[in-house]
């Protein structure tokens, strides 16, 4: 043997052994691909005619063409993507089957997935059940885990059959309710989990009055029946509160938000500039309300360099140059303005000047 190709056949082999076992999902998902492109296949091919006008033959020839060998191999050569390795070897491992099937076991056994992919070479097992021996799943093969869940292996000879539970279910066969969900029924097969209010970590009704526990941010206190209800808790009511300067709190049911403060507050109680406790620079209170504070208005002049205007600005001021004045250097000119160059005007000759020179010259 070339050395070469011994990799090659070495990785084939694996592949041969791995899907005589019947332990891997992907060969399940392989040969379940498999099984759903020959029924492509075979409608596609189901569709093929003629069309040369002559019934009679096309009939005869038609019927023959239905369980022939040639539709087999057009069958065949459309189970597989080109690149796609492992389809391939497993069509050609299994090839003498899948020709079995369609020559002689077809018309008695029409589910080719079932045939081929659960019973004949066994890497699959029937929906609801798991494993080497294709055990039913918890719950049972028609409804696994309930209905409310998955069975790890569904399907396949892996697994170990244990149930995923959807977020409202939980126990070994999905029928219990989980935290936060009461039962609104149950049998040995069925149940159905509800909701608990928001305030209830565990319950047995729908309301605040049927928690078992209180969630987190609720208390239970007593009511004036004597009865217990889980209630809010305002954690924007305690003594140190939970949010950072310049920030208020917001309560919710169940919790709190920390919302920023407005500009003109260095601290607030909530949202706008009438809920300023304290201002910030730049304002000052005014019938319990931080406003801003006009600059340029005061008696003392802030912008004091010559040629600077003051303009207001929230919380603020800015300095500008007055109109005709540009910053240079932090120090406000008086803008230029270029002067044109001067052309000297062309001199005029008066007529009678020419003349004279004219006459001059006769002389």
């Amino acid at each position: 043997m070339d050395c070469k190709s011994f990799p090659v056949v070495f990785v084939g082999l694996l592949l041969l052994c791995r899907f005589s076992s019947g332990q891997d999902k992907l060969s399940c998902s392989i040969c379940r691909k498999i099984a759903v492109n020959c029924l492509k296949g075979i409608e596609n091919t189901s569709r093929k005619n003629f069309g040369g006008g002559n019934t009679d033959w096309e009939e005869r020839y038609l019927s023959k063409y239905e369980i022939s060998e040639t539709r087999l191999v057009e069958i065949m050569e459309s189970l597989c993507e080109n690149s796609d390795f492992e389809c391939h070897l497993m069509v050609e491992t299994n090839e003498e089957h899948i020709e079995r099937w369609w020559f002689t076991k077809r018309k008695d056994h029409s589910d080719f997935f079932h045939w081929f992919c659960v019973d004949t070479i066994s890497v699959c097992c029937p929906a609801g059940s798991f494993g080497v021996d294709c055990v039913g799943c918890p719950g049972g093969m028609e409804r696994p885990c309930s209905g409310h869940g998955t069975c790890n292996g569904d399907g396949t000879r892996t697994g170990d059959g244990s149930c995923s539970c959807t977020k409202d279910y939980k126990g070994e066969e999905c029928l219990d309710c989980a935290d936060g969900y009461y039962s609104t029924f149950k049998n040995e097969t069925h149940s159905l989990c509800t909701a608990c209010h928001p305030a209830c970590k565990l319950c047995t009704g729908p309301s605040n009055h049927n928690c078992s526990e209180c969630a987190s941010g609720w208390v239970q206190t007593v009511t004036s029946e004597d009865r217990f209800i889980c209630v809010d808790v305002d954690e924007c009511a305690a003594d140190i509160l939970p949010c950072k300067q310049h920030e208020y709190c917001s309560n919710t049911e169940g919790s709190f938000s920390c919302e920023a403060c407005h500009n003109a507050c260095d601290a607030c109680s909530g949202e706008g500039p009438e809920k300023c406790i304290n201002c910030t620079t730049g304002y000052t209170m005014e019938e319990q309300k931080c406003v801003d504070i006009n600059e340029c208005s005061q008696s003392e002049k802030v912008c004091t360099s010559e040629n600077e205007d003051c303009v207001n600005t929230d919380g603020s001021f800015t300095c500008i140059c007055t109109a005709g004045h540009e910053n240079h250097n932090g120090i406000c000119v008086e803008i230029k303005t270029p002067v044109e160059d001067e052309t000297p005007e062309e001199m005029h000759v008066e007529p009678q000047m020419l003349a004279d020179d004219a006459f001059h010259e006769d002389l």
